[in-house]
């Protein structure tokens, strides 16, 4: 049984849903996210609004695929939920010899170490603000999932390098340093 599927999902103030074929659109104050249902998930899970909370439950429950699209089909409605009422952010730095990020109208360019400025397209419904020092940022959006994927694009430009601690950070991340070569 999916402990995450199992709890109903509460709708706050604010907050509407509407449960489509294809999607589930979750609309808020801080925007819309649609959450799809392609046609296995649709055909594995079914969603239902009661009252003031959303019910997800598997067609099967014997079936493991049933089990697994529900929870996943569950964390991501609930995902949606909080993105449209808290938002989400992720903080990042930078650690290198002449590293640096601007953030002119939706182009996001770095600078680390490279022959070339690594220039990027910020996706739509996402903002890059730019920190005290030029070498850190924070990614901020409602879509769980764009900001993830937007922040590991980012992290792997410039991979962390164990011995010298260079390269992009997460805020929380915590690395673990090598010791290099004895003599």
């Amino acid at each position: 049984m999916s402990r995450a599927g199992k709890y109903p999902i509460e709708i706050k103030n604010g907050v509407t849903v509407d449960i489509t074929d294809t999607a589930v659109i979750v609309k808020g104050p801080k925007g819309e996210v649609k959450v799809p249902l392609n046609t296995k998930n649709a055909t594995l899970v079914d969603i239902k609004q009661e009252n003031n909370s959303i019910v997800v439950t598997p067609k099967d429950a014997e079936e493991k695929t049933c089990r697994a699209m529900w929870g996943t089909m569950a964390r991501n409605i609930k995902a949606a939920v909080k993105g449209v009422t808290e938002g989400y952010s992720k903080s990042m730095y930078m650690n290198g010899v002449g590293y640096k990020a601007s953030v002119k109208g939706n182009i996001f360019t770095l600078i680390v170490g490279f022959s070339h400025d690594v220039v990027m397209e910020i996706p739509a419904g996402l903002t890059v603000t730019i920190g005290e020092t030029p070498t850190e940022f924070t990614i901020s959006g409602i879509d769980k999932n764009l900001l993830g994927q937007f922040a590991d694009k980012i992290h792997k430009i410039r991979k962390v390098d164990p011995y010298k601690a260079k390269g992009i950070f997460y805020k929380d991340e915590y690395i673990r340093r090598k010791e290099g070569k004895k003599k």
